[in-house]
């Protein structure tokens, strides 16, 4: 069995969200012995031919594919004309080997000019599916100058090629809503949710105390809704003047965006994954006011430690954020925000441990890898 993963980079070589889904089902490929001819590029100092974040088991599994992303002049959609050029030297690389692939797995515009050769019939060769991350452009956006972007550079070809591959990726919840929308037709879309490994799930939660501890874990996007949520905690605490809450931000945030209350703590970009993992554990509710989502590594990681989750209603935050595991918001509203943010701060610490329990079940019982790369196997290799 042999499956082409091509990527627009792999963690930690590239950094997000979508590249630590696509290591992920990249280790867990070759733990099930499944060949994988992994495509992608570095953007890091890492020596990406030494592979060495994967076991040496795992790499006799691997045959990695280095296609550097083009440099080119900045201009408006630059970023779209690199992406379809990387795409075309993607398909000149592996254009003769095609025919060794039981199934190919296309991340965001990787595979654009290969699923266009295959839908005009220019070549044969096994099913090809794609994965748009969140369909964020079809989410509402932060701002004008984004829906500018969305709406005349990304929806087109993303629309384009969601309608021409095979098997259309989705992490379930509101991108599938999208996704069928855009007139994909829906025995086409293929459910698969991102998750953690079982060894990071934590054996118990950390039990609520009197100082309840709000934590904002991420670098700087817009559309994070950091803004709107520094104007619901000023809010909160211009109405909440004695309260005892305590706000945590861990991550690059910028200093014009830190709050100066006695009650928010900034402990900037945290590298040692030990220490990450000890002051996410200390907090209680994970903050997620994003205008438009994916499958946030933030809410998985966050649950995984036993944390629970008050989150917009965006991409597919509702596959993992309910009544039962958190609270979701239906904006990213700062007056809604400070309305969740009072309303979980008036619960006993036992109803916030009901919560955190649970979430910590969700995780353990659906969202983990090695569950997650058995429905995949089951789909995709079996099958082939």
């Amino acid at each position: 069995m042999r499956i082409a993963l091509i990527t627009d980079g792999i963690w930690p070589y590239v950094i997000g969200g979508m590249q630590k889904h696509s290591f992920y089902l990249c280790k867990y490929l070759a733990q099930q012995k499944v060949n994988v001819d992994l495509i992608h590029f570095n953007a890091s100092a890492y020596d990406i031919s030494k592979l060495e974040f994967f076991s040496e088991e795992e790499k006799n599994y691997i045959h990695s594919i280095i296609v550097p992303f083009p440099k080119t002049v900045k201009f408006p959609g630059h970023y779209l004309y690199a992406s379809y050029l990387h795409s075309k030297l993607i398909f000149e690389v592996i254009k003769d080997q095609l025919k060794l692939y039981d199934f190919i797995y296309t991340k965001g515009f990787t595979g654009w000019y290969l699923i266009n050769q295959k839908y005009t019939k220019q070549i044969t060769c096994a099913k090809i599916g794609v994965k748009f991350h969140g369909y964020e452009m079809f989410q509402k956006p932060p701002n004008f100058k984004t829906k500018l972007q969305h709406v005349f550079l990304l929806r087109k070809p993303v629309q384009d090629l969601s309608k021409k591959a095979d098997v259309v990726f989705s992490y379930g919840g509101k991108i599938t809503d999208i996704i069928k929308s855009i007139g994909v037709n829906p025995t086409k879309i293929y459910e698969l949710p991102s998750g953690v490994e079982e060894n990071v799930l934590n054996s118990e939660v950390t039990p609520t105390t009197a100082k309840l501890k709000f934590l904002f874990l991420g670098r700087y996007e817009r559309r994070k809704g950091l803004e709107e949520l520094n104007e619901a905690i000023k809010l909160f605490l211009e109405e909440e003047k004695n309260s005892s809450v305590e706000f945590h931000f861990i991550g690059p945030l910028p200093n014009a965006l830190q709050l100066n209350f006695p009650n928010t703590f900034y402990h900037g970009e945290m590298r040692d994954k030990l220490n990450l993992t000890k002051a996410i554990r200390s907090c209680d509710v994970l903050i997620c006011p994003s205008w438009s989502e994916g499958m946030p590594n933030v809410i998985l990681e966050a649950m995984a430690a036993g944390l629970c989750v008050m989150a917009t209603d965006v991409g597919a935050n509702n596959v993992l954020v309910n009544s039962s595991t958190g609270w979701l918001m239906n904006s990213s509203n700062s007056l809604e925000i400070k309305q969740t943010l009072q309303a979980v701060s008036n619960l006993k610490p036992s109803d916030i441990d009901l919560k955190k329990h649970a979430a910590l079940t969700l995780m353990r019982e659906q969202f983990t890898w090695e569950k997650l790369i058995l429905k995949f196997y089951n789909s995709f290799c079996l099958r082939a």
